[in-house]
């Protein structure tokens, strides 16, 4: 699906391809009863007209009964024509939108949210010309707008081939010889009605396609912007607190403004093309159904070749004609929007399949040179040459380790300034840093866990929260319900199934602490051998991060645990014990590990992992360490 056609003929060759055939040939079987219905319209018109002329006649025995009939005939044509086929035709290829729509939809999805991690990496650590822009916009509104469109386009070609055969085969069946014209027999009528719509439509389609390359451009750009400025709102309403509470609404305020003005600037240009393409048209429309259509029978007419009759129905039918061939002309801005829609997915699709090779994708602004491989779980976890850097061939690794060993069983703590690289670390390990080098080796079938601060999930329930990585359906209500008790989640779990509570989903009910507690009963459920905690203890008080802490060393025995604490100090177990046995210290860029400094006492320890007390606090703390 890495091309426009690719793209159009996936579903048609896909495990579905009975159900996607057989929507299409009904539709094509209703269009070409549709185009075949206009041929009678144009014969019941011409007796309708006839049957009008010829009202006043002395031959015409029953002219009330005969006009009557005519347009009876004439409305259940049309009703036919418009309710039945044409009517049924648009229920089945709503259908068949659907449902092209709906695979689509689910191949992007599966295909974004695979183990690769593809949707984190098409968006992450690639230069802007690489990574789509507004993937969200492209898998919802794109993929809907441009399999409705292709599926007008489409019926609209059936169409147009329809009506020419039948349009045309009654053309030629009703023609008559035109004086000049003698060398062509009884062909001259059609011919002229043919030479006049050869003439005229293809030189009005050639315009209508250099509108439409700007159209389609211009609809580019204002998808873009409006994706941009979606984005923005969805960001802005996520993180509303943090610009509440730095007051930012100016700032933010003069972004929208900025991104809006940008939408506003494309549409008023898309505007005055779509203006002009609807003018043009409108003109198209005039000339064709009342000048071209009535002007090649006009000749015949006057030297009574035709009847009135023959020359309304001949008309009628050139009207048609005309109609069905100028169907280009009439959706050319839909097809312009198609294809704006089809480029922005087929880029999508390009941007998915480049990243199924994260470090090729990656090679193409940097260097990524990781190698990961697996050893003996005895050995632990083995980090080898490491080195992390950002975008750029020539870019300086901002952080090296050397060799880092973590054996079974060993708790380690990062430790370094803000933005020196201990989450970078982290990610780096866990195949989620884009650019640098370096050889990570793991100890096989030990199960990973990599824990952040918290899930943003929506509309999930609490038991799908708790049983991730994993589904639901591996672990039993009862499992869920002990692991939230031993978190310190008790309290719901009588609300396990639920996806909200009191209306809210659960990201608005628990408290940040509450999350971070939730973390803990996706790690004693998971049971994971080698544990990534990233920040994991942010929101807790000093009292919650020791529980924290307690709670996997006495569910999860033989993890080995990587830390990343913005503490001094790791914390230690209520009757003074180490959590930690080692620390990665960061400075300068170099990470290097060694075992932790002797435990300070229990109550210096608690004091230097809080924030710094009153002055007079301290007074009395220093007294009493005098003392002791």
């Amino acid at each position: 699906m890495r091309t426009f056609w690719g793209l159009m003929r996936a579903y048609w060759f896909s495990d579905r391809w009975k159900e996607a055939w057989t929507l299409t040939l009904v539709i094509a079987l209703l269009t070409a009863l549709s185009s075949k219905s206009g041929v009678w319209f144009a014969e019941a018109s011409g007796e309708l007209v006839n049957s009008i002329a010829f009202f006043h006649d002395a031959a015409n025995t029953t002219p009330l009964k005969t006009l009557l009939t005519n347009a009876g005939i004439l409305i259940l044509i049309v009703v036919l024509k418009d309710a039945g086929f044409t009517g049924i035709r648009s229920l089945v290829s709503a259908t068949l939108h659907r449902k092209w729509r709906g695979w689509l939809d689910g191949r992007f999805n599966e295909a974004l949210l695979d183990t690769n991690h593809t949707h984190f990496h098409a968006q992450h650590g690639s230069s802007d010309s690489l990574a789509p822009d507004n993937i969200d916009q492209r898998v919802q509104e794109s993929i809907k707008d441009m399999t409705g469109g292709a599926i007008g386009l489409a019926m609209g070609v059936l169409a147009v081939a329809t009506s020419l055969y039948f349009v045309g085969q009654k053309l030629l069946e009703t023609s008559v010889e035109v004086r000049g014209l003698e060398f062509l027999g009884s062909y001259g009528s059609a011919v002229l009605a043919f030479l006049a719509v050869a003439i005229y439509v293809p030189l009005n389609t050639w315009i209508a396609v250099k509108l439409g390359r700007l159209l389609e451009r211009l609809n580019v750009r204002m998808q873009q912007s409006e994706g941009s400025y979606r984005g923005e709102l969805t960001t802005f309403l996520r993180r509303s607190f943090h610009v509440a509470a730095s007051q930012g609404e100016n700032v933010q305020k003069t972004m929208h403004n900025r991104l809006y003005a940008d939408i506003d600037r494309n549409w008023a240009r898309l505007n005055i093309v779509n203006t002009g393409y609807n003018s043009f048209e409108l003109i198209y429309n005039f000339i064709g159904a009342r000048i071209v259509a009535y002007g090649p029978g006009l000749v015949p007419f006057i030297h009574n070749g035709f009847d009135l009759k023959g020359y309304i129905t001949g008309s009628e039918m050139v009207n048609a004609l005309i109609g069905q061939c100028s169907w280009f002309i009439h959706v050319m801005p839909a097809i312009a929007t198609l294809r704006a829609n089809s480029q922005r997915v087929t880029e999508l699709a390009n941007a998915i399949e480049n990243v199924q090779q994260p470090q090729e994708f990656y090679r193409q602004t940097g260097r990524s040179d990781f190698s990961y491989a697996g050893q003996n779980p005895v050995f632990g976890l083995t980090i080898q040459k490491l080195e992390l850097a950002h975008q750029g061939e020539d870019a300086t690794p901002f952080l090296s380790a050397a060799n880092l060993r973590f054996r079974r069983g060993e708790w380690t703590f990062l430790k370094g300034e803000s933005g020196c690289g201990k989450t970078s670390l982290i990610k780096a390990i866990n195949g989620l840093w884009p650019y640098g080098r370096g050889t990570i080796v793991f100890p096989e079938g030990v199960k990973n866990f990599y824990a952040a601060q918290e899930v943003k999930l929506q509309q999930v329930s609490l038991k799908q929260l708790v049983c991730l990585p994993g589904s639901e359906r591996d672990h039993s209500d009862a499992q869920v319900a002990s692991a939230l008790h031993k978190a310190g989640l008790g309290d719901f779990i009588e609300h396990l199934a639920d996806e909200s509570r009191d209306g809210k989903n659960w990201d608005q009910v628990l408290s940040g602490g509450q999350k971070q507690k939730l973390v803990v009963a996706r790690i004693v459920l998971q049971q994971p051998g080698l544990l990534f905690l990233d920040e994991a203890t942010g929101a807790l008080d000093p009292e919650g991060k020791v529980a924290f802490h307690q709670a996997i060393k006495d569910n999860c025995p033989d993890v080995t645990v990587i830390s990343v604490m913005h503490e001094a100090v790791p914390p230690r177990s209520l009757t003074g014990a180490d959590f930690y046995h080692s620390v990665v210290a960061i400075s300068d860029g170099i990470a290097t590990k060694k075992p932790l400094a002797p435990s300070l006492p229990r109550e210096l320890t608690t004091i230097l992992a809080q924030p710094r007390p009153p002055e007079d606090k301290w007074l009395r703390f220093s007294r009493r360490l005098k003392q002791k």
